[in-house]
């Protein structure tokens, strides 16, 4: 198994146990991270974002929290892995269940350089958000109001958790 590969199954393995700190040791410092929700930069964002989701499951839907990964690839220059994660949506109160696909691309040393998550957003959205997502998945206003939330609710918690 090559370094970059550990690295991941090492971060999925965090994951699933909702171990934030090991998952942040994963990234560099200079990390980006995209998904349909959050564009970070920098490990503190990208970490703080990982430690704002797990203590929130953890908090307040630990005993639905699964997170199930495969199909993991890597090599020195970058790397991909799918992951299904089935957790309670904090915001709603509502169950999902998300397929992502994982785009990596690593540092000299083995550490995640950059990670995009792609997932069906209106599938999503009509699982997190109900009747709203239903009605307006799809379009780039949903997206963008569940962008703007994320953003600040992810620097409220980097705030009160320095």
């Amino acid at each position: 198994m090559s370094p970059t590969e550990q690295t991941l199954r090492r971060f999925y393995d965090a994951f699933a146990r909702l171990d934030a700190d090991t998952m942040a040791a994963c990234y560099a410092p200079d990390a980006r991270f995209d998904d349909e929700a959050f564009s970070l930069r920098g490990a503190r964002e990208v970490g703080g974002m990982w430690k704002m989701l797990c203590s929130g499951t953890q908090a307040k839907g630990a005993s639905v929290w699964k997170l199930n990964y495969r199909d993991v690839e890597a090599d020195a220059a970058g790397g991909k892995a799918h992951w299904d994660a089935h957790y309670l949506f904090s915001a709603t109160g509502r169950i999902v269940d998300n397929a992502i696909d994982s785009r990596f691309t690593f540092t000299p040393e083995g550490l995640i350089a950059t990670q995009r998550d792609r997932f069906d957003f209106w599938r999503w959205s009509r699982q997190a958000l109900g009747a709203p997502g239903l009605l307006l998945g799809w379009s780039p206003m949903l997206k963008k109001k569940v962008r703007a939330t994320a953003a600040a609710n992810l620097q409220a918690f980097l705030a009160r958790n320095p």
